[in-house]
């Protein structure tokens, strides 16, 4: 299928124009840890010449940016600046959401007579009657989430999420978008699959289509994205969430590969991988995304690191163009942290270290 076991967060490692360099007499060292050793991984910032390693900094950095990088200190307002000495790499904690229902409804652009309805997708399904005995295997269907049944939890579920949103400078957004200057909707064509993409069957793509009506509603997925001071944006199970469920599709800008390839992004995923390959597509969710940007990857340089994997990043073909979704691949416990590998079978993406 040229799927599943390729996809995989689209960044490479690239050269950046500024990083302490191991030749010079002068003596650089890291303002957190005190050292100088890994030369190649420790930066200098471009306001203030300090010297920072990229797994210091908190949250951590994949690696090293390209372009002009900018500590925690000269980031932040020039009034709220502290002195050099006294000078953090880490980050502040963002500013929440309000938690109050119409900006939420706002934010998200629920429908508001669906949420004055209160009526969920999942209380409307009729028990099917039993039928005869089947002796053969069934096929593992796709399941949709389900959502919160407290609207008050689902609010703050949201008010999560919009936080992240918010302090990310994105919009949220819940499907592939296409911007002018970018590739059109006509170059997502999954027949150019290099080696084919498998189809998404009609009864999951009937659970795909559940979940983008009940987001429509306000019934999000029942996951918290929280803050750590180490991984940053993260994302938690709210409930238990079954083996195969849905968890979102990984949407944004849509892109030709060969624009983003001096792409600073870190959070770009393949959607087509082409035949020829200048018709290779990228998803690149910094200015409209959804909880997908925000779900992190696994170390996959340690054992304990691969044991964290919760979920797979599978692409489809959905009524002929490309589509990627986040699945859980096992049961998921609530207050679990969702992770999924961001390199597949290619080991592209620097994860060693990651937590």
């Amino acid at each position: 299928m040229g799927a599943a076991g390729q996809l995989r967060r689209r960044t490479r490692a690239r050269t950046p124009p500024r990083r302490a360099d191991p030749a010079s007499d002068d003596d650089v060292s890291c303002e957190a840890c005190g050292s100088g050793d890994a030369a190649a991984e420790l930066m200098l910032c471009d306001g203030c010449d300090r010297g920072f390693h990229i797994f210091c900094l908190r949250p951590i950095l994949p690696r090293v940016p390209a372009g002009d990088w900018f500590c925690p200190s000269c980031r932040s307002p020039p009034a709220a600046q502290p002195s050099p000495a006294a000078a953090s790499p880490v980050a502040k904690k963002p500013k929440q959401f309000p938690l109050v229902q119409t900006k939420i409804v706002d934010f998200f652009k629920i429908q508001r007579s669906s949420l004055a309805a209160g009526s969920s997708e999942s209380k409307k399904r009729k028990r099917k009657p039993a039928g005869a005995l089947v002796v053969s295997k069934k096929k593992r269907k796709l399941l949709p989430f389900v959502p919160s049944e407290d609207p008050a939890q689902r609010l703050r579920q949201m008010a999560s999420l919009a936080t992240a949103l918010t302090a990310t400078g994105a919009v949220f957004s819940n499907h592939l978008t296409y911007q002018p200057g970018m590739a059109p909707r006509s170059a997502n064509c999954a027949a150019l699959e290099a080696g084919g993409m498998q189809v998404l069957p009609k009864e999951d793509a009937e659970a795909l289509s559940q979940c983008q009506r009940m987001m429509e509603r306000g019934e999000c997925p029942p996951l918290l994205v929280v803050y750590d001071p180490v991984e940053g944006f993260t994302v938690e199970a709210d409930r238990f969430i079954k083996d195969l469920t849905i968890i979102t599709e990984y949407v944004g800008d849509v892109d030709y590969l060969r624009n983003r390839e001096h792409d600073d992004g870190d959070s770009m995923m393949t959607l087509l991988s082409a035949s020829p390959p200048s018709r290779s597509l990228v998803v690149c969710p910094d200015r409209r995304s959804n909880i997908a940007r925000f779900i992190n990857g696994i170390n996959n340089h340690t054992p304990e690191g691969r044991k964290k994997q919760n979920l797979k990043c599978v692409r489809y073909d959905v009524g002929g163009e490309c589509r990627a979704l986040l699945v859980a691949n096992r049961d998921i416990s609530k207050g679990e942290r969702l992770y999924y590998d961001y390199n597949g079978s290619e080991h592209e993406y620097p994860t060693h270290h990651f937590v």
